[in-house]
């Protein structure tokens, strides 16, 4: 073997990098935080690897996968990794998205198809301009991604406050996972941080998190079903999906959550109690 001078060997007639990967270097301080990236029912490990590599690029750590269908943990997503372990060892499993948005204020969902649904629709570099305003308000972010081959189902959809579309080739504008991943990173890395143009002031309340704009959608649509509203099978899931966008295009605070859980019982009457053992609903406050 010839050593032909810093980061170059040779190695029975081939020249390989002495450095573990091109382009990574360990000794500088490097970069982490940021949206959440949250992989709704991944294909394959391979993918999930690139997507991290991806992430790491960006100064992206903060993984979620949703039902990944050839399970997890993925010795084929670390091998795609390519040295992105950090972010594969902070990845988190959820049964749902429900689940993985939780305690997320603002979510974005990534598709490339229109979905007839009354909804903001942004390109990457203004979505990405807009959670840096977020972030430093201290309301955390998520961009959801769907399977590879079929993208998010509308109901996923449902469940976002906005869309973000890449302005590609019309013709051809399919993205693989990994490369949508990274151009959504990229617009967050050289996002400016200035201050947003506009400001919500939410009194003493706070911006409501999904997993309470999912309860109180689950509580609205029981009083739905009960009143008879949503009485025909074939029209609940689009109805239920248009009152669903007309409620994240709000941007309801905790407390305004609380107040429509009062509305609605003060209507139909105390939600029906779970069983032993479940989590009490809420009947909400009216002040």
């Amino acid at each position: 073997m010839a050593d032909m001078g810093p980061g170059l060997r040779r190695d029975d007639g081939i020249w390989v990098a002495a450095l573990a990967m091109a382009g990574t270097d360990r000794s500088r301080g490097g970069l982490t935080g940021g949206p959440a990236i949250i992989l709704v029912e991944p294909q394959l490990g391979e993918n999930i690897g690139t997507a991290a590599r991806a992430m790491l690029n960006c100064g992206l750590d903060d993984l979620r996968l949703v039902t990944p269908r050839d399970g997890w943990p993925s010795d084929r997503a670390v091998a795609a990794a390519s040295g992105a372990d950090t972010v594969l060892d902070k990845a988190r499993l959820y049964p749902s998205v429900a689940a993985a948005i939780g305690d997320l204020v603002h979510v974005y969902a990534s598709t490339a198809r229109d979905r007839s649904m009354v909804k903001r629709e942004l390109t990457p570099r203004r979505a990405a301009e807009e959670m840096h305003g977020f972030f430093a308000a201290g309301e955390p972010c998520g961009v959801l991604f769907g399977p590879e081959r079929m993208g998010l189902v509308n109901d996923h959809i449902a469940l976002a406050d906005a869309v973000l579309s890449v302005p590609l080739n019309p013709a051809f504008s399919s993205l693989n996972l990994a490369q949508a991943v990274l151009l959504i990173g990229y617009e967050w890395f050289t996002a400016q941080t200035a201050p947003p143009p506009e400001t919500m002031h939410t009194g003493h309340s706070r911006p409501a998190n999904k997993e309470e704009l999912l309860r109180f959608f689950g509580h609205f649509e029981e009083a739905l079903v009960e009143s008879g509203f949503l009485r025909h099978p074939d029209k609940r899931p689009s109805l239920t999906r248009n009152l669903r966008n007309l409620f994240q295009r709000a941007g309801c605070t905790e407390q305004e959550l609380r107040t429509l859980h009062g509305v609605i019982t003060a209507f139909v009457g105390p939600r029906k109690r779970p069983a032993s053992g479940d989590k009490p609903a809420d009947d909400g406050d009216a002040g």
